[in-house]
């Protein structure tokens, strides 16, 4: 059945009478709402076309904002709530956009979202980890855009980004953005708003729920995401594995729900979904445990999990998964506890030990500082030029951070697995390639007079006279000559850019090679860690 444009023009009227909803809180391993107390199970669905869950777009780039088109939104809200729908998920958001019109759509109709942080050119990617500048104001970005409204419930700071056994240390880096994307958010004086991580069922499960889950308050997760679809076709709770999950995550301190769930195949073949596993998810062998899941996907793609086709009209028609899914949503009637009732004895996982297995760090990536290199980049005497592209960065890279060569590059290298960083390794390119340059610099200055050029690179890089003071100075000083010294100091600077020759927002062929980093402004960074310790329980009511 098509649905025309009637809907469209009511749900936009709708949107127009707005009111805010009971923001979600978390208490313990479960979600509540903050004003009644009554406890909240997330009735979800995936909703973003043209994207894939692992983060690529068709091989593209691009990606369109699912809320930031009125139209579309009022076409597809009533839908969502024909499936009963309290929660959706979006994979990438544009924070520039407005998202005034979908977000009161959706609040109107008591639907809730969760916003991935990243987007397929800026995200923490699982062969060339990095935290840098660039992916920081990125996330921040989405929390700025997002924070304001009441229905927005959390976000993930990464999806399925370690998904093999060779790259476990991928996870150090998401783990420090979830220590950071909190910070920020207690910064900034936010409402609570929870950080998650959505991994996918494999091998590594074990390990990486409790990684995340490990240590101090202020780095680990606010909720767990599980994208699982191990319950195909005529499944049960015993065959489809669920009731070994459960076990698993019954000492779980925080909540924990299918981030996506739904089947299609069925011995090799797509099939239409029956979703017979939703009356058990939300079940009483699972909900003590679980706080509902996401139903992956609203599109119907070309992997065929969609609930509904869009024409070339743009009118949407319900499938059979719609169907199904409808029937089998309306059976969840989980039992709810108050939250006043309730008082959590879960604790934090023990983090996992480095193995075979598991390789990431338990110490993480430095939070990035832009002032921090901004002082980096002014203390030294040879620097990159300001035209420099990613080629000569990625060339002069592998030639001076090639251990047969020297050691030029202590201070810019990011290793997750041994949880040594250089100070200035959240740095972007072009200063990090300074830094390399320099030490080369001196080190043929004092030991090679054969070399009167040692600054060059084939014109890629200029001397330059250093000018460092004030703060900067403690900086370069804690730090330390190799660059690997832990810098505890912020320069009081809240510029926007790095300063000296080496400024740069490449995102070409060396960004892989890059780790930029993020100013707290005037704040000293032991008020830093002040917010980070904060952070820990700014998403935690009670």
């Amino acid at each position: 059945m098509k649905l025309g444009s009637l809907l469209t023009v009511a749900a936009t009227l709708v949107a127009c009478a707005a009111a805010d909803v009971d923001p979600i809180v978390i208490k313990g391993s479960k979600f509540f709402y903050k004003t009644n107390g009554t406890q909240f199970f997330i009735k979800g669905v995936a909703y973003q076309q043209d994207y894939s869950s692992n983060g690529t777009i068709d091989g593209k780039d691009t990606y369109t904002d699912p809320l930031s088109d009125s139209k579309i939104c009022g076409r597809d809200v009533p839908l969502l709530s024909q499936l009963q729908t309290n929660t959706i998920r979006v994979y990438a958001v544009d924070p520039t956009a407005n998202h005034d019109q979908c977000m009161q759509m959706l609040a109107n109709a008591g639907i809730y979202v969760i916003a991935d942080l990243g987007e397929p050119k800026t995200s923490i990617n699982r062969d060339t980890p990095q935290w840098n500048l660039e992916i920081y104001n990125r996330y921040t970005a989405v929390v700025d855009t997002f924070s304001k409204y009441t229905n927005t419930l959390g976000f993930f700071a990464g999806n399925e980004v370690t998904n093999m056994v060779n790259n476990t240390e991928a996870s150090a880096f998401v783990k420090a953005a979830v220590r950071d994307v909190k910070a920020y958010i207690v910064q900034k004086k936010y409402r609570p708003l929870g950080v998650g991580y959505a991994t996918n069922d494999d091998d590594q499960r074990t390990e990486l729920a409790n990684y995340f889950d490990c240590g101090n308050a202020s780095t680990a997760i606010d909720f767990w995401g599980y994208n699982i679809y191990s319950w195909c076709g005529k499944s049960s709770y015993q065959d489809s594995h669920y009731q070994e999950r459960t076990e698993e995550f019954s000492k779980y301190n925080v909540p924990a729900f299918f981030a996506e769930y739904g089947c299609n195949q069925v011995e090799g073949k797509v099939v239409d979904r029956t979703f017979s596993e939703v009356p058990t998810l939300y079940g009483s062998d699972m909900s003590k445990v679980w706080s509902g899941g996401i139903v992956y996907m609203y599109y119907q793609e070309a992997n065929e999990y969609g609930l509904v086709s869009v024409g070339s009209d743009d009118q949407a028609t319900k499938r059979p998964d719609f169907t199904a899914l409808s029937t089998q949503i309306a059976k969840a009637t989980p039992s709810v506890v108050a939250m006043s009732a309730y008082s959590p004895t879960n604790k934090a996982q023990s983090c996992p030990t480095q193995d075979a297995i598991w390789a990431a760090n338990s110490t993480l990536p430095p939070s990035p500082n832009e002032a921090v290199c901004s002082c980096m980049v002014q203390s030294l005497n040879c620097t990159a030029k300001s035209n420099i592209d990613d080629d000569a960065i990625e060339t002069n890279f592998n030639y001076l951070c090639d251990p047969h060569n020297g050691n030029f590059c202590s201070g810019v290298l990011a290793n997750g697995s041994t949880g040594v960083y250089g100070a200035y390794s959240m740095c972007n390119a072009q200063e990090r390639i300074s830094w390399a340059f320099n030490a080369f610099f001196m080190d043929q200055t004092k030991n090679n007079a054969q070399n009167t050029d040692p600054c060059n690179f084939k014109g890629a890089a200029q001397k330059q006279t250093p000018k460092v003071s004030g703060t900067c100075r403690t900086v370069v000083s804690q730090a330390g000559d190799s660059g690997t010294g832990a810098v505890t100091a912020a320069p009081s600077s809240t510029s926007t850019s790095s300063g000296g020759g080496a400024a740069s927002t490449s995102t070409g062929a060396a960004s892989a090679l890059t780790i930029p980093g993020f100013s707290y402004g005037l704040l000293p960074m032991a008020v830093y860690l002040t917010f980070a310790a904060l952070a820990g329980a700014a998403m935690v009511l009670l």
